[in-house]
């Protein structure tokens, strides 16, 4: 993550600290703040891309909202992710890169979305056998699990489950399509399980409102909104994981 992007993501989280009422804060002794030093991993949705090929705020930056506004010292969040990125990608990071491997030493919660961009280059150029990519996510996650763990074993780790990124097709398209991602979740769940770490379901919460979520029929990606209610669904699991 670069400094600009990382400064700004924790002014904006720290300007949730200034609007609390000044009682709300001086009242009585304060409790002392949980530290949380915050890594994000992932592709295009834990940069940030929006609909229209930006990058802008995306769910990793607005989960350091949440831990900032619920009282949590956000002492470091570095955001990893890398539009296009594919689990080979990723693994790559983890095994090789020395910033990246020294943030997760460091890190109390570590995030991760992985897999799509494998399965969707798979249907782009191979359709036939796109279940191969299913399969190397799998690997390809394993190995990038059980590695964050040997680096850190005392670390949070959540892995999201990917929504529906084509609700407009067709349902012809669709019935093609969902078995496929359903097949991704389910490895993505198996092994985050297996390594002991927590799978974070989305398809549901961006179905119930898919037009406000992903306002764009030609792009994949979710809107500041979308993004927020992938961010709520993270919170909700860490908050059961306290």
């Amino acid at each position: 993550m670069n400094n600009k992007r990382k400064a700004g993501s924790l002014l904006l989280a720290g300007a949730l600290l200034v609007g609390l009422p000044f009682t709300a804060v001086a009242k009585g002794k304060p409790a002392p703040m949980k530290t949380v030093e915050y890594v994000a991993l992932g592709d295009s949705l834990a940069a940030g891309v929006t609909p229209t090929g930006f990058i802008d705020y995306g769910y990793a930056d607005y989960l350091a909202n949440h831990f900032v506004a619920n009282k949590y010292k956000l002492a470091d969040f570095d955001n990893f992710g890398v539009p296009g990125y594919t689990s080979v990608h990723l693994k790559n990071d983890i095994l090789k890169s020395s910033k990246i491997r020294k943030e997760i030493k460091e890190a109390t919660h570590v995030t991760i979305d992985i897999g799509a961009n494998d399965l969707l280059g798979k249907l782009k150029t191979d359709p036939a056998h796109a279940t191969d990519a299913i399969a190397a996510v799998s690997v390809n996650l394993e190995t990038i699990l059980s590695t964050i763990d040997k680096l850190n074993p005392k670390v949070k780790v959540y892995v999201m489950g990917y929504y529906n990124p084509f609700p407009y097709y067709t349902k012809e398209q669709q019935d093609a399509l969902l078995p496929l991602l359903k097949a991704l979740n389910s490895q993505i769940e198996s092994i985050a399980k297996k390594n002991r770490d927590t799978y974070v379901s989305t398809e549901a919460q961006i179905a119930k409102e898919y037009k406000e979520y992903i306002p764009n029929p030609q792009d994949i990606h979710l809107s500041t909104t979308g993004y927020k209610v992938v961010a709520a669904e993270f919170w909700k699991v860490i908050c059961k994981k306290k």
